[in-house]
């Protein structure tokens, strides 16, 4: 174990890596039995802030009973359709900006400030232009993915070695064939990875668009259950968000070795 366990970039061996995963888990677990054991009276912290984990179990299927499939649904939905209009907009616009620097020049103002918007800020705003329906949660999620994804297409543009454009140029391609059939095949593996990183940041922003408006959502869910109860329903809804982020990132992952083997081992 100490051959890699001190080494710097060491690999660990997979049944020993889940197991050093499962201890922070574990302990985390520990201490939150022991800050909720026992009698209410007696316990380090009130059940209001903080129930045990036997009370947050035993609040499953009232959480069920609240249509959490429709509600997770309406999250999914929302998500996706943000994703999926960001991506249409900045992944072109961060092809062209990693390709030309004329479009660098252009757009890298507005990508450098954007970075330093604080995303809920953003809440307001898209409220005050499209209202407070569905459009508006949807334009906020693309927004708020557009502002993460950008800068990692362009990156991952830029980071293609001139080596194969000095090739490319050789043997006769024109600019725009060094793009499509240089470019972006060989950056792909990493726009990939910038598509799956991005998709796993718009769950951190769901909330916060759900919570504002209360239609339906995980969002939703998570307020009216701080406002009428049970608090245990806040943490499962918790729970099952990153479920949901961790299935659809692990899908990410194992497609993306699916498609680009020649990188799995990549570090």
């Amino acid at each position: 174990m100490a051959g890699w366990f001190f080494t710097i970039r060491g690999k660990a061996p997979r049944a020993t890596g889940v197991l050093l995963g499962l201890v922070p888990v574990a302990a985390l677990l520990g201490l939150w039995f022991v800050l909720t054991h026992g009698e209410v009276e007696d316990r380090k912290i009130s059940p209001t802030i903080l129930p045990s984990p036997s009370e947050v179990w035993s609040q499953i299927p009232a959480l069920r009973d609240r249509e959490l499939l429709k509600h997770t649904l309406a999250s999914l939905k929302r998500v996706g359709l943000g994703y999926l209009l960001a991506l249409a907009v900045t992944f072109p616009l961060g092809v062209l900006m990693g390709s030309f620097g004329s479009a660098r020049a252009l757009f890298n103002p507005a990508m450098t400030a954007s970075g330093y918007i604080p995303i809920a800020t953003l809440v307001p705003l898209t409220m005050s232009w499209f209202g407070t329906g569905e459009q508006m949660k949807i334009i906020f999620l693309a927004l708020a993915f557009a502002i993460y994804m950008l800068p990692l297409f362009v990156n991952a543009i830029d980071a293609v070695p001139d080596v194969y454009l000095r090739t490319a140029a050789t043997l006769g391609a024109s600019r725009w064939n060094q793009v499509w059939s240089v470019l972006i095949p060989v950056a792909l593996p990493d726009i990939w990875n910038a598509m799956r990183l991005a998709f796993g940041v718009g769950w951190t922003y769901l909330v916060l668009a759900e919570v504002v408006v209360l239609d339906d959502g995980l969002g939703y869910l998570v307020e009216f259950s701080r406002r009428r109860g049970p608090r245990e329903h806040i943490y499962l809804i918790i729970v099952v968000i990153t479920l949901i982020a961790w299935v659809v990132d692990l899908a990410w992952a194992n497609l993306g070795k699916f498609i680009f083997p020649y990188r799995s081992d990549r570090r």
